[in-house]
């Protein structure tokens, strides 16, 4: 079953697990597990996707219960007046907060994507960035005997595909468990060492109107096993506590990481 976090006659909202597609995708025509389908069946009626969350990223996804609904927060969502915080835990140390605006350039799926424009220009795009917490822990990889990271509170002013990944790239410090834009020594040595395989980003918060009484609406998606066990081992307890959890059982076949 998933995890609900809020849900009424027009809308719901689960904390969707790391690994797990949004719904079937010709893509990944092996995949059995989908968050569609199970959400389905597990509230008996049908759920309509209004915006995106990639496979490897856990936390709030929001649907709705009909096609109005649907429509109405689909236009919050390109309005941008619904606000997301995202967590991340990055490689090295990162002190201050800062801004990232940097034009990115649109990425491509070879299979998806192959009727775009693939000289399209690039299109602006801004995230915020919290240093809320670091690490040093002594595993060697590469030519150091330890290493760093960082836990980072991440809030994207726009939605550009894969933006927070690609901003923290850009910065030097990449997202643990990015296998595209990440450090794949850094992921394999993370992932062996504490048992945390996957994308460390997690859609922790999202405020909005609700789309029918307008109301304001808040969200929080509290962190999965392998997000508890590494802020564990980093001795990060406390410093998200809305975030922490005691564990929760896991899907059949899954890590709810």
């Amino acid at each position: 079953m998933l995890e609900i976090l809020y849900q009424d006659a027009h809308l719901v909202a689960v904390n969707k697990p790391a690994g797990w597609l949004v719904h079937r995708s010709w893509l990944d025509r092996h995949e059995t597990v989908f968050v569609m389908q199970t959400l389905r069946d597990q509230i008996g009626q049908h759920v309509f996707t209004v915006h995106r969350l990639d496979r490897p990223t856990s936390g709030i996804l929001l649907m709705a219960l009909s096609s109005e609904v649907a429509r109405l927060l689909s236009q919050q969502f390109e309005q941008r007046d619904v606000q997301k915080t995202y967590h991340a835990v990055v490689r090295g140390y990162v002190l201050e907060d800062g801004t990232v605006d940097y034009a990115l350039t649109e990425e491509l799926d070879k299979i998806a994507d192959k009727f775009s424009n693939p000289d399209k220009a690039p299109q602006p795009a801004i995230s915020h960035y919290r240093a809320l917490a670091q690490a040093e822990v002594p595993l060697a990889i590469g030519r150091y005997p330890t290493s760093r990271f960082s836990l980072v509170e991440l809030t994207p002013e726009t939605g550009r595909k894969h933006q927070l990944r690609r901003h923290m790239a850009h910065l030097r410090h990449p997202i643990i468990g990015d296998t595209t834009h990440g450090d794949l020594r850094q992921n394999r040595g993370i992932a062996g060492h504490f048992d945390c395989p996957g994308l460390m980003l997690h859609a922790s918060h999202m405020t909005l109107a609700h789309p029918v009484t307008g109301e304001p609406l808040a969200l929080t998606a509290r962190w999965d096993n392998r997000w508890q066990r590494l802020t564990t081992a980093f001795g990060w307890q406390g410093c998200v506590p809305a975030l922490e959890r005691v564990e929760f059982p896991a899907q059949p076949g899954q890590d709810n990481g």
